[in-house]
């Protein structure tokens, strides 16, 4: 049996893209479920509101709206640089998109102020996370050796958008022993070097697919 490949001139491809986006959107939609409404007593000030750990609770929103937004870009891009989808790229966009969907599971874990500060909570986060950046890394993985992608990166500079992921991962996964040795917002704490982290890497293997694709002036692959 042939194998069916829904080009970007067929509905079926727009259809599968509009399918990803809904579900990005219902993703970050329940992020609002982890967010408790105050008893009428607390609003009497901030200070009451956080007390009643609204702010543990918006943290985790935030950190999680980021997250998927985030999440919901890469995909868009990623998939704006293929010819068409297969069964396999969509099966492991489907894993992508049930890896983010858990997102909100997790996010209660780190927003519940009566288990916040225990460190499996944000163990779990971090390896949603970095679960979810792998399979949505695989996901294109699989295209390009599918021949599905149709703007990639010339093959010598490969391996610095791979270690730029895996930078990302890294992150994440440092974050769970700092957690249980050092304590959780130490652990939660680590995130925040991806503001660095991820910015920095992003430019430096930018820099190397560019000049890779400059020194090869015959190769039709662009950025």
């Amino acid at each position: 049996m042939a194998r069916m490949i829904f080009g970007r001139d067929r509905a079926e491809f727009d259809r599968g893209l509009g399918f990803f986006d809904a579900v990005y959107g219902f993703a970050i939609t329940l992020l609002i479920a982890n967010v408790d409404a105050p008893p009428a007593d607390a609003w009497t000030d901030p200070g009451a509101l956080l007390a009643h750990g609204l702010g543990s609770q918006l943290f985790g929103f935030v950190i999680s709206f980021a997250v998927i937004a985030l999440f919901w870009w890469t995909n868009t891009r990623l998939v704006g640089r293929l010819r068409g989808m297969d069964g396999a790229v969509i099966a492991a966009n489907l894993v992508v998109a049930a890896l983010v969907v858990l997102l909100p599971f997790t996010t209660q874990g780190i927003s519940d102020p009566e288990i916040s500060e225990l460190p499996l909570p944000t163990a779990l986060y971090a390896v949603n996370v970095a679960a979810a950046i792998l399979a949505q890394t695989a996901m294109f993985e699989i295209a390009r050796v599918r021949g599905l992608v149709a703007e990639d990166v010339p093959d010598a500079a490969r391996w610095a958008v791979r270690l730029d992921v895996l930078a990302q991962v890294a992150v994440f996964a440092v974050s769970i022993p700092v957690a249980y040795l050092a304590g959780t917002d130490w652990g939660r704490l680590t995130w925040a070097a991806l503001v660095v982290v991820g910015p920095v890497m992003g430019r430096w293997s930018d820099g190397v697919v560019t000049r890779s694709a400059n020194s090869q002036p015959h190769d039709r692959t662009t950025t």
